[in-house]
């Protein structure tokens, strides 16, 4: 079942007379419960992508449809309703606030998403139970991107947009994480969708998108994805 469509989408920004085209024209199909690496170059459109499909951003032409609906569409109140029940991110920055504990934090999705999953699971699932009183001050940067993981995961989305979401983990950590992100794809049916630079993660993708200056070069299935563990890392 295609879960998401671009057809003929493009995103330009203005600054006066300077025109910037970070898409353009890009036609893509991505079916839903898979794993899908984003692979391209700094600047060649990846983040700008994820942002129009997280509901983000808005293209300036072409329409993009999740599920069968357009979201090119959507008021900003209808954005933040199917961002609070589609879609869930891993940023490179945390986004995390200071004031509240690791506990607090991921337990902030059950105010939003319709069907929240335990936060105390979660961060099982990341490997931070003995942190839940924490605060994100108290915690390192790959400790702080695994609650991050743990929050998006906890929202229990249909679709999860992760921006080099192994960057600040060391190569242990980072193989976990990317393991429960599989699980998320194979035994939940989540679609996962990651942008990164990492071609090794590439390996483990049922479908590689491969972007350059704002348009899709090849968007490439894969018979064989390695695991986490095949991957030499």
């Amino acid at each position: 079942m295609i879960m998401v469509e671009f057809k003929d989408v493009s995103r330009v920004y203005r600054n006066g007379e300077h025109e910037q085209r970070a898409l353009d024209h890009v036609n893509l199909q991505l079916e839903a419960g898979k794993f899908i690496v984003v692979l391209g170059p700094s600047g060649a459109g990846k983040s700008t992508l994820l942002n129009l499909l997280g509901g983000l951003d808005s293209p300036t032409e072409g329409k993009i449809t999740v599920d069968g609906r357009d979201i090119s569409t959507l008021t900003e109140n209808e954005l933040a309703d199917y961002r609070a029940a589609t879609v869930g991110f891993v940023f490179q920055s945390y986004n995390l606030i200071p004031t509240l504990t690791v506990l607090e934090n991921v337990a902030l999705v059950k105010e939003i998403a319709p069907k929240p999953l335990g936060s105390h699971d979660m961060l099982r699932a990341v490997g931070l139970e003995d942190h839940i009183h924490n605060f994100p001050s108290e915690l390192s940067g790959g400790e702080q991107q695994r609650v991050s993981i743990a929050r998006a995961l906890a929202k229990n989305p249909r679709i999860l947009l992760c921006d080099e979401p192994t960057g600040a983990l060391d190569s242990q950590t980072g193989v976990m994480v990317l393991k429960l992100l599989l699980s998320m794809a194979r035994d939940m049916g989540k679609t996962i969708i990651i942008v990164t630079h990492n071609q090794n993660i590439a390996k483990m993708a049922d479908v590689v998108v491969r972007v350059k200056n704002g348009k899709i070069q090849a968007c490439e299935s894969q018979a064989h994805p390695l695991s986490a563990e095949e991957v030499d890392w």
